[in-house]
């Protein structure tokens, strides 16, 4: 098992939980430093089974009022930092399905991936990118026995309604933000877990029948409509 991200202390403390897990504190968008890390992972472990890109930001103000700066970090994190691991650790995980081993990349997206939202261009536009490049791979890689898996989540209650970025790119922080009303993150990753156990490459994350798990039938069964329904749901801005 190895553990990712950018809290050391909070890594630290799951580790302890975990005996024999590998820990790697770092920053996702440092491309740069991507290579060498992966190249540390492979060879303390022998080898990634499972990739599970889950590092992410979401934002919460109108395009209008939206920095430039604040679409690329947005893009940054949530699109091309998956992006380039999943690029240096494919090579290794598609060797290992070809040598019988089971490999599976794990993308985790949003309903905002499948469904555009007011107040989150950016985060729309990155977890749009992120679910049609996993399509894309898992259509190349199915030949080799790779599996990708895709999560549309709706609202968890965890810290990403308080760490989104405003239009200036500060931080919302806490306050009345529906995310915070979602399912816990144990039932999170138990869906999650129970979806990849059914070998589905989409896997809808959140409570049954709440109004933005909906949207993913909406968005399919009445593209318009759907469309409608985000349009009433913009808040309104004088000009």
């Amino acid at each position: 098992l190895v553990l990712s991200g950018r809290n050391a202390a909070a890594l630290a403390e799951v580790a302890a939980a975990c005996p024999g897990s590998h820990v790697e504190a770092f920053e996702v968008t440092d491309l740069d430093a991507l290579p060498a890390i992966a190249a540390r992972v492979e060879a303390a472990t022998g080898g990634v089974d499972w990739l599970v890109n889950n590092a992410g930001i979401s934002q919460r103000s109108l395009a209008l009022d939206t920095d430039f700066a604040v679409y690329r970090s947005l893009m940054e994190v949530d699109f091309f930092a998956p992006l380039r691991l999943t690029q240096l650790l494919l090579p290794a995980m598609v060797a290992r399905c070809a040598a019988g081993r089971t490999a599976r990349i794990v993308n985790n997206a949003s309903v905002a991936g499948k469904v555009g939202s007011p107040l989150r261009t950016g985060y729309c536009a990155a977890k749009h990118a992120l679910v049609g490049w996993s399509d894309a791979l898992r259509a190349e890689t199915a030949q080799y026995g790779l599996k990708v898996h895709v999560l549309t989540p709706g609202f968890v209650a965890t810290g990403i309604g308080a760490n989104a970025l405003t239009g200036d790119g500060r931080p919302k922080g806490a306050g009345d933000d529906p995310v915070d009303a979602g399912i816990s993150i144990h039932e999170a990753a138990q869906q999650i877990l129970d979806g990849i156990a059914a070998d589905r490459p989409e896997i809808a994350v959140g409570r049954a029948g709440a109004a933005e798990m909906q949207l993913l039938d909406l968005k399919r069964q009445d593209p318009e409509g759907c469309l409608a329904l985000m349009a009433r749901m913009a808040p309104a801005r004088p000009l």
